[in-house]
């Protein structure tokens, strides 16, 4: 009995209750904490245990345990130098200590925390480790899980655009210590909207996860890939000459257009355009890197499918790079000053032309007091990843401006880059769901190509907040590959027609007839239709005339910063 071998003089909770010789007690507070008690005399290397039956059960026989030398030989050999040292430790005073060891199993690897103390005798040599021990095999196993989906891309499985910068930053860090050189590469699928639009969103995914593999099993081990946005990949070569780039990136697009890839909706044919940077020389940092070479990828997708550039570290482009990074440097002041402002543009009814709701368009004020539009910086914090703070602050300027203005309503844009980003979307729909009072005067407008982009995760967004009330609009429609049944789908109140359709529309026949098709489709799925850009009365009653339900444009109202409804 455990209670037996403890010394009368208790040092801690553990031997107060062996000391109480309340024996029953002690057994039903270890099993309540799922825990085993120790106790380990060095003298004659004997271990008494309290509880082992139910810890070591499926792992190993707890009569093996009785002895030191066979439970230090259980652990780890980096586990057992550690308790090695705990025990060879000389001090008169009692010492706790914790660690945490890996084990053999008969169901597996295991892991198990130790939590003791160790007694001294009167030389200050261990005369007893006394403790408890609990097995973390599931607990580990969960934060590895947890670990896992937070550096990875629920797709694919391979890393996330976070995890592939940080190996990225690594690979640029170890070139430079070493003199050696190393490149990144971006890989885009071509034309996945319209492989959506053909095959559907499932085939698309699966296009994805096989090009994915394909990618993968070109690689060398040492190489690394990971999905940094919907239809692409990032590919780091941590030892690559510039010369390699060329070879490397064209035996990739070879292994992806080389054969078909079977889906369940048919058999697919893809193309993948590469852009690359050679590294350290074309970039000081990893956010540098991907920058360059999305710049290098878009030149070679200007060529058409299959393209492929290399970064050249041209004057223009370094001068256009260091204006990028200045802008995005003016709106993360802009953020910290509360800066930023919204412009109100009316959306009206088209027959009575009252305002419905307004727009809110962001703007930011410098400190010499000059307003600049969304359309100079939007694109550059876009490029730098800073859109996610932006799109998050212009949702809390909005739900605030709804609670001081409680009968207007808000329309907010979602950009083209957090549409396609889960864990933002989720946040956005946490935020309107702690202040779900304003939520049934918010239109959330979404660009159409952004909707298409990651069918089925928008198709969730639009759902969720229109459970809580929000209205929901896809933006610019008409400007890229969304049918009528994917917006059937996708469950939204509103589109809004592009301007470019809009715009001088009584002097086209042409966009006459283009947009009247797109009201009548719309109208036959119960969904408002707006027209934007809208610039005369004459091209507002022809579009009144074809069922449009609201304008707007500057003929009905420019975006000002201070209206009335927001002075009152």
């Amino acid at each position: 009995m455990l209670s037996e071998t403890l010394p009368k003089k208790p040092s801690d909770g553990l031997r107060a209750l062996a000391a109480s010789q309340d024996a029953e007690r002690l057994r039903l507070a270890v099993a309540g904490a799922g825990e085993a008690a120790f106790d380990w005399t060095m003298s004659d290397d004997r271990i008494l245990w309290e509880g082992a039956s139910e810890i070591f059960t499926g792992h190993i026989d707890p009569e093996r345990l009785t002895r030191g030398a066979v439970f230090r030989g259980w652990m780890d050999p980096a586990s057992q130098q550690k308790l090695a040292t705990v025990i060879a430790h000389v001090a008169p005073n009692d010492c706790p200590f914790e660690l945490e060891f890996e084990a053999g199993s008969a169901m597996g690897t295991a892991w198990f925390e130790l939590r003791g103390v160790r007694v001294a005798g009167a030389d200050g040599k261990a005369e007893r480790i006394t403790g408890l021990l609990k097995c973390t095999t599931e607990t580990r196993r969960e934060v590895q899980r947890l670990t896992y989906l937070a550096t990875r891309d629920e797709l694919t499985g391979h890393l996330n655009r976070t995890s592939l910068r940080t190996e990225l930053a690594d690979a640029i860090d170890h070139a430079r210590a070493e003199q050696r050189t190393c490149a990144y590469i971006v890989a885009s699928i071509d034309r996945l909207a319209m492989i959506n639009e053909a095959y559907g969103f499932g085939a698309a995914d699966e296009l994805i996860v096989s090009v994915g593999e394909r990618l993968a099993s070109t690689l060398r081990g040492s190489d690394v890939v990971g999905r940094i946005a919907g239809n692409k990949f990032g590919v780091i070569l941590r030892h690559c000459s510039e010369r390699e780039i060329s070879i490397v990136s064209e035996r990739l697009r070879a292994m992806v257009s080389g054969s078909v890839i079977a889906t369940r909706r048919g058999s697919v044919s893809a193309t993948i355009s590469v852009g690359a940077v050679w590294l350290p020389s074309g970039a000081s940092s990893s956010q540098e890197a991907m920058l360059r070479a999305e710049e290098a990828l878009d030149r070679a997708r200007a060529s058409g499918r299959g393209g492929f550039s290399v970064y050249d570290n041209s004057p223009q482009r370094e001068m256009a790079r260091l204006r990028l990074m200045a802008i995005a440097d003016d709106v993360v002041a802009a953020l910290n000053d509360q800066r930023l402002l919204f412009a109100y543009q009316p959306i009206v009814d088209a027959v009575t032309k009252a305002p419905v709701h307004y727009e809110c368009l962001l703007r930011m004020a410098k400190p010499d007091g000059s307003i600049v539009s969304a359309g100079h910086f939007i694109p550059a914090v876009e490029q730098l990843g800073l859109v996610r703070i932006v799109d998050r602050r212009t949702l809390e300027m909005a739900v605030a401006k709804l609670y001081t203005n409680t009968k207007v309503s808000l329309a907010v844009n979602v950009s083209g880059t957090t549409a396609g980003d889960p864990s933002w979307l989720e946040s956005f729909v946490n935020y309107i769901r702690a202040n779900q009072e304003v939520a049934d005067r918010i239109v959330v407008e979404l660009t159409e190509t952004a909707a298409l982009n990651d069918f089925e995760e928008s198709a969730r967004f639009v759902s969720k907040l229109r459970e809580m009330g929000c209205r929901v609009a896809i933006d610019d429609f008409g400007a890229g590959y969304t049918s009528f049944r994917n917006l059937q789908m996708l469950h939204v109140d509103m589109v809004k027609i592009d301007g470019t359709f809009v715009k001088g529309i009584s002097q086209s026949p042409d966009n006459q007839i283009f947009v009247r098709t797109l009201v009548d489709l719309a109208k036959n799925f119960k969904l408002k239709t707006v027209a934007e850009w809208v610039g005369s009365d004459e091209d507002a009653e022809l579009l009144r005339s074809f069922g449009v339900d609201y304008f707007q444009g500057f003929h009905f109202g420019e975006p000002i910063l201070d209206t009335e409804w927001v002075a009152a």
